[in-house]
């Protein structure tokens, strides 16, 4: 019998399996698809406290972000860095005096230590208002971190793999019957069904949080999920330099517009749409469309049209109900639910933020304490993701080592690669000494010694696993590319079969 089954391998799933698994617990994770194929891929990939959640006087939750961003940051620094945001100011919707305390409690409610503090900017004084319309005259520029959101999720379950936990990828749990201090399950997987046993179960199983909670017959399922679809948009890269807009809208949300892709794009988004259609398909709309493009459009210079959007994403945010009127103002915080009532628990996960993810975990832990009592303590803390054990979480300091040692690969290759997999890259490298020795090259710098690495540690099976999600390489292909590497790998995949 096993200790723990987590269903869902989105942010949340991974983490609850890799601080459990740390803790010494026999833990089982089951994703019926990819991992981040849904909600944990289709951010906005930014790790921040929510400073619109100011406004709704979500002190706590904003508090709890922030502590939890330079934690993070200090984790996993090649997949997650400081970024800076440029928040115009529009004369019509807010006071300035209003948003620079706002930005003052931004930068002092949650310790920070590690990312500047905020400051003032003015058109005649600063280049970066340079890309806005010329009514912006002033500007106000904050920290935040950005985060490559799938990978981050990817590393949370080598890393619970690495302690010992079981990741099944493509794997439904088709049933779940409480038997006294027990669960049975069945596992679907495509090499067929297995019944396993566990002394409890973590639903985190996200916008399908209640179909699991349906499996369990014998319990009457009240639902507590409210969905919420949110679009992105991907253009041309719209505005020089490295640093993101925060973009306030007339209908009083926001958006953000930030350099995607080593600065080749400009990803915007996102919007507040109730959902109540097929989760698995997930898509913006033309209206959408047109509300992002107005929205940028409203602070650019130059105007953003539907024609210019060369890709999107959306996906479905499953937040926990709290009757808010308005979709954009549901709370993002998470909710667990204990049923234990029966015998053997299951703690659901309701809503969430990428960025407290990991405090979720432990808080999800805790709960189960009582049924773990052999398990160990709190440990995520201080540890690092894979990858992420660099000194001082110097990021700089590591590529220039890592050049070094590899002088002869390309500069394009060689910061990517240390990018996606920091100090795993030199395990994917071994003793390659050129471009030629990392085998075929499919496009966009994509080599088989690297897709090879990714089907053996990271749980990659298709091309799109590879593709858009343990990268966006996809974005820097061309068909032609895209076909030839979907080939290769399932010709690949049938090998291993």
């Amino acid at each position: 019998m096993h200790d723990i089954l987590v269903i869902g391998g989105g942010i949340n799933g991974t983490g609850i399996a890799r601080d459990a698994a740390g803790r010494g617990l026999d833990v089982v994770l089951c994703e019926k698809d990819d991992l981040a194929q849904h909600t944990s891929s289709a951010s906005t990939k930014l790790i921040h406290g929510g400073l619109r959640y100011l406004e709704q006087y979500d002190f706590g939750l904003v508090r709890k972000a922030l502590i939890e961003r330079e934690i993070l940051l200090k984790a996993a620094p090649h997949i997650i860095w400081p970024m800076r945001f440029v928040l115009p100011h529009h004369k019509e919707l807010r006071p300035a005096w209003l948003i620079r305390l706002g930005l003052f409690i931004y930068d002092h409610l949650g310790g920070r230590k590690l990312l500047p503090a905020t400051t003032t900017l003015r058109r005649k004084s600063s280049a970066r208002l340079d890309s806005l319309k010329e009514e912006y005259r002033l500007a106000f520029e904050y920290s935040d971190c950005w985060v490559e959101d799938s990978r981050l999720v990817v590393l949370n379950a080598v890393d619970a793999k690495s302690h010992g936990a079981e990741v099944m990828t493509r794997t439904r749990c088709t049933s779940l019957v409480r038997s006294g201090d027990h669960w049975d399950a069945v596992l679907e997987s495509p090499k067929g069904s297995e019944n396993r046993s566990f002394r409890a179960v973590v639903n985190a199983a996200g916008a399908w949080v209640d179909d699991v909670l349906g499996l369990d017959h014998g319990k009457k399922n009240e639902t507590h999920l409210r969905l919420v679809k949110g679009s992105h948009i991907i253009v041309p890269r719209w505005h020089e330099g490295d640093y993101a807009y925060f973009f306030q809208n007339g209908d009083g949300r926001i958006m953000f517009a930030i350099p995607y892709e080593r600065g080749e794009f400009t990803l915007i988004g996102t919007t507040d749409v109730p959902y109540e259609a097929n989760r698995d398909e997930v898509k913006i709309t033309p209206d959408e469309i047109e509300y992002l493009c107005k929205g940028a459009s409203e602070y650019y210079k130059r105007a953003i049209t539907p024609a210019d959007v060369v890709a999107t994403y959306s996906g479905v945010r499953p937040l926990y109900d709290d009757h808010a009127a308005n979709a954009s103002k549901v709370t993002r915080d998470y909710v667990l639910k204990l049923d234990d009532d029966g015998g053997a628990p299951i703690l659901s996960v309701f809503g969430g933020k990428i960025t407290t993810y990991r405090e979720l975990a432990e808080d999800a832990l805790q709960t189960l304490d009582k049924v773990f009592p052999e398990a160990g303590g709190e440990w995520t803390r201080d540890a690092d993701l894979p990858g992420g054990d660099m000194p001082r979480a110097d990021f700089d300091g590591f590529y220039e080592g890592l050049r070094q040692d590899y002088p002869k690969l390309s500069a394009n290759l060689l910061q990517r690669l240390a990018r996606a997999y920091g100090t795993d890259a030199r395990r994917l490298l071994g003793q390659a000494e050129t471009d030629g020795d990392l085998g075929r090259m499919f496009g966009a710098s994509l080599t088989e010694t690297e897709a090879r690495y990714l089907v053996e540690v990271e749980f990659a099976r298709t091309a799109d696993d590879i593709l858009w999600r343990r990268s966006k390489l996809g974005l820097h292909m061309s068909a032609a590319e895209w076909d030839a590497f979907a080939g290769w790998m399932a010709t690949e995949m049938a090998v291993k079969a």
